[in-house]
Formats: C-alpha cells, sequence, structure tokens
C-alpha cells in the first residue's frame, strides 16, 4: 500500500488507514441547489452522478417552524429522483435575527427554530445550518474573471460608510451572549432529533460590518463556539467547514489548520468547496485550482482525518450562458470535485 502525502498533512501516520475507512464509509460528492427544486435542477444532480443534495432556503411556511408534512413532502420530492436531502441551509433570516441578535421575540423564535429542528429530524434531515452573522452584506460586486465568467468580489474599502445595519451596534461580547443563549437550548434538542446544526463561517470574515462584530471569523472563534455550547462531542452541534472562508481567513495554514481541528472529533459536517483570491479584506472568488487553495491539498486532508461526508461546489461562477443556478459552472464544478476526489483516492491507496 503506498500513502504519498497523506501522513505528513494528517500527521499522525495513519493516512492510510483514514483514507480505507474514508473510501468504504463514503466521502460523497454532492450538489448544492436552490429552495425552489426546479425539474432541472433535480435533473442534472442526477445526471451528474449526485445523490446527494444541500437544499438553500425552501420557500416553507414558517407560522410555527417547519412542519413536519411540509418537511415530509420536500423529502418525498427529492426522493422521487433517486436523491436524497443531506442539509437545508438556513430557515427565514429575518426570523434567525431575532435570535442572534436578542430581539425581544427571541424567545418565540427559538420555540419556532427548535419545533423545526424536531420536525427535521422526524422527517430524517439530518442537518440544518445557519450562521451568526445578522448582517445581510456578502459581496460589494463582482469582476470579470477567467475567459469572462463573472465572479463575486469583495473590498473593504466600500464598506466603510455602511449605516448601522440594525440602528445600534453589536460588539462582540453581545454576540457571543446571545450564541451562549442559543447553543445551550437548541444542541441539547437537535441531539434528541438526530439532527446537527452546522455552523458556516462569517463571510467576508474579520472586520465589523454595519456595526455587527464579526465573532465566527478564527479558529480562536470556532473554538470558543465550541466549548460555548458545552458540548463538543454532542452529535448536535458542527461546522460547515466552507473552505473559501477559511482561505480567506488565513490561506491554506487556516484551512488545513482547520480540517485537522475539527476533522477527527466528527464535528465537520459537510463541505463547501470553493477557492478564493486575495487578502481578508479585498478578495473575490475564482474557479477551483486557480486561487490560493492548494485543492488537491485540502482534498487529501479531508480524506486523511477520516471526514466521511458529503462535499459540495460552492457559490458557482456565472459562464457564458449560464442563468439562475449557473447549471454550466455547477456542473463543471461538480465533475472537478469528482475527480479530484478520485485522483486522491486511487493514488493513495494501491493493491
Amino acid at each position: 500500500m503506498r500513502v504519498s502525502l497523506v501522513e505528513k498533512i494528517c500527521c499522525d501516520g495513519k493516512g492510510d488507514v483514514a483514507i480505507r475507512r474514508a473510501v468504504t464509509e463514503g466521502v460523497r460528492i454532492g450538489v448544492g441547489v436552490e429552495g425552489t427544486l426546479s425539474d432541472a435542477q433535480l435533473t442534472q444532480a442526477q445526471q451528474m452522478g449526485c445523490a446527494d443534495i444541500v437544499v438553500a432556503r425552501p420557500p416553507l411556511p414558517c407560522d410555527d417552524g417547519w412542519t413536519y408534512d411540509d418537511l415530509a413532502r420536500l423529502q418525498e420530492r427529492v426522493a422521487s429522483f433517486d436523491l436524497r436531502i443531506t442539509a437545508i441551509q438556513h430557515t427565514l433570516l429575518d426570523d434567525f435575527d431575532q435570535i442572534c441578535l436578542g430581539l425581544p421575540d427571541r424567545d418565540a423564535a427559538l420555540d419556532r427554530f427548535t419545533q423545526t429542528i424536531r420536525n427535521m429530524g422526524r422527517a430524517g434531515i439530518p442537518m440544518l445550518t445557519y450562521n451568526w452573522r445578522p448582517n445581510r452584506l456578502y459581496r460589494t460586486g463582482v469582476i470579470a474573471g477567467r475567459g469572462g465568467a463573472m465572479m463575486t468580489a469583495f473590498d473593504i474599502a466600500a464598506v466603510d460608510e455602511v449605516p448601522l445595519s440594525q440602528g445600534r451596534r453589536y460588539e462582540a461580547d453581545d454576540l457571543w451572549a446571545t450564541y451562549e443563549y442559543f447553543v445551550r437550548r437548541v444542541v441539547p434538542v437537535a441531539a434528541d432529533a438526530g439532527v446537527m446544526l452546522t455552523l458556516h463561517p462569517d463571510d467576508p470574515p474579520g472586520a465589523d460590518i454595519g456595526g455587527i462584530a464579526r465573532i465566527m471569523s478564527s479558529m480562536e472563534g470556532f473554538v470558543r463556539a465550541a466549548e460555548t455550547a458545552g458540548v463538543e462531542a454532542s452529535p448536535g452541534w458542527g461546522l460547515v467547514f466552507c473552505i473559501g472562508c477559511w482561505a480567506e481567513i488565513g490561506g491554506m495554514d487556516a484551512v488545513l489548520a482547520g480540517i485537522r481541528r475539527f476533522g477527527p472529533p466528527g464535528k465537520i459536517g459537510y463541505v463547501h468547496f470553493r477557492d478564493v483570491q486575495g487578502t481578508p479584506t479585498c478578495f473575490n472568488e475564482c474557479f477551483p485550482g486557480e486561487g490560493m487553495v492548494d485543492v488537491t491539498a485540502v482534498m487529501r486532508a479531508l480524506v486523511a482525518v477520516g471526514f466521511a461526508g458529503v462535499i459540495i461546489d460552492d457559490h458557482a461562477p456565472r459562464m457564458i450562458g449560464d442563468e439562475g443556478w449557473n447549471a454550466k459552472s455547477r456542473a463543471y464544478q461538480t465533475g472537478y470535485l469528482q475527480g479530484l476526489l478520485r485522483a486522491v483516492t486511487d493514488m493513495s491507496v494501491g493493491g
């Protein structure tokens, strides 16, 4: 058996064992779809050979949280295409702001959120993604990338004069206090329901925007989040490991450090795999393999630490002829990841 660079990445001398476990337990390339779940998106997922999908904000009624019946119908629709839902990204953001900011309706919003978690578990949907970034500013523009493909971009200089987004400042201590209030109530519910709550990093990371601190922007922040939950070993708490965000935070050193820290204890729920160019305060997204991310080293590291879950492409650039979901770009990036995973596993495990 040959184990090339995996042992060096894993740093524990057991890279071959981790690779075999990942191969047998199933690192899978899935695909993220819009909440509308169109026939075209689900059919393309089938055609690309993906069995797992991540659904972004399905447009379900949310008066008292998502109901079991609505979630079960969502599952049935996906299953009719021989697919399964790995995760849902975000409930209603306006409702979740009540929780993040500690607003007067927080407890009612928490009741709706916990009921949603219970109903997701009953419907067999294993992960729910959230972020702790109650500010809608995400990118400051787009630029033309390779061959004129349109890429999203961020420049901190463009947000210097952004007004207070919530009418007042929210410091880091404010957000840590509301996060503790949140996780102490919902993580035990999630664990009991068989659902992992997966925390997404701040994007963009770092500096306050619109008067709101960004506390999920560093290794220290994620470690503190785990410690604040008080139940790091619980299956109810984990991370969406967004490669692009970790690269924005600190380049490849941060990406590999994060994988080593959160991969072995099983706290990486699933992975957003994307690449970026630039610095934490001025960057743009790009196609995988043309930015600061060493995509081969990242895939090897995920396999080496024993990650056995779903990886999806993320923030697909807009290629010529693309619209909406950017189906052409999505197909390109998904195929890229499938080939990368196959190469890493085939070249690392010999017989």
